[in-house]
């Protein structure tokens, strides 16, 4: 795939702090990149480095090939961005909120405009004030706006924050719709876990202002191993015997039985082992992993307690 946005060892400081400590990664045309982390953690700051509404203390940015630091203008003419809340002119109308920022770059036909709308599903209510806009409406008309000069990349700060149920799953779909029709590379920032993990391709966690990792969705989410839920009975001889056998594996009473941290080709074995112990197995199901699960497992692992920081919808 090709590589849209790339960060080199950014570093930020702020009155002799460290914000964001020295983050690499790349951004591929075509993919929903995922920016995920507690509130806090640097992902807002990340962004505005990005965008070139803060500027780097060391290392560099670079969008397209071209660097924020000594081709701004190329890199940024690059990108289409909300940061935090979109910004409109609620005494106007949709319409006309978009004509006057089409006049802050060149070429945008009143064509273009049309084309636009119809892709964020407003042309029934361009025409209405902005003022009677839900907030769903709103964000439709901030991703419009940031649409209309056909960037390469677009960069949303919490999207969802605030929406309905209805409203998120329009947001997600029209993201998925610019990576496929249009080849664009998408960078989302949240702290929802659920919503991130049915919208991204690939997600980069970052904590403390640290890039902790960079992996696909579903790599993350189930690894090399696979939890499974086996309906045993007696449950604490089944426990007593996989602590025993596979004393480095993962294994705890669950509702209906016990749960268990294993490669699916080992099962046959397991079950054969219990069988012989003369325990009884009644059931045995795969259990998914939720991105909250294994975000959860991964920031403990890195000494980090940051439960309460997280929300799932």
């Amino acid at each position: 795939m090709e590589t849209i946005v790339e960060l080199k060892n950014v570093t930020k400081v702020i009155k002799g702090k460290t914000i964001i400590d020295n983050i690499s990664f790349q951004v591929n045309k075509g993919e929903v990149f995922g920016f995920l982390g507690p509130n806090g953690a640097g992902k807002t700051t990340t962004i505005r480095m990005i965008v070139g509404l803060m500027e780097i203390t060391s290392g560099d940015i670079t969008i397209g090939g071209a660097s924020i630091k000594t081709q701004f203008e190329e890199a940024v003419g690059q990108v289409g961005a909300i940061v935090e809340n979109p910004e409109m002119y609620k005494f106007l109308t949709g319409y006309q909120n978009l004509i006057h920022y089409a006049r802050m770059s060149k070429g945008i036909s009143k064509e273009k405009i049309a084309e636009t709308v119809q892709l964020v599903g407003l042309t029934n209510r361009i025409n209405d004030k902005v003022k009677t806009y839900s907030l769903g409406m709103r964000q439709r008309l901030g991703l419009a706006q940031c649409l209309l000069h056909d960037p390469q990349v677009l960069i949303l700060d919490e999207p969802t924050n605030g929406l309905d149920p209805a409203g998120i799953r329009e947001i997600r779909d029209y993201l998925r719709l610019l990576t496929r029709e249009r080849n664009m590379a998408v960078i989302v920032s949240s702290h929802m876990l659920s919503e991130m993990e049915m919208m991204c391709d690939r997600i980069g966690i970052i904590q403390n202002g640290k890039l902790i990792d960079v992996q696909h969705i579903q790599e993350f989410v189930h690894g090399a191993e696979v939890t499974y839920e086996l309906e045993v009975v007696p449950s604490d001889r089944a426990l007593s015997l996989i602590h025993t056998d596979y004393p480095t594996i993962r294994a705890n009473s669950s509702r209906n039985g016990i749960a268990v941290e294993l490669p699916k080709a080992e099962i046959p074995n397991l079950v054969k082992k219990l069988v012989a112990l003369d325990v009884q197995v009644f059931g045995i199901k795969e259990v998914a992993k939720t991105l909250e699960d294994r975000f959860l497992e991964l920031t403990s692992e890195k000494g980090a307690d940051i439960h309460g920081q997280l929300t799932k919808k």
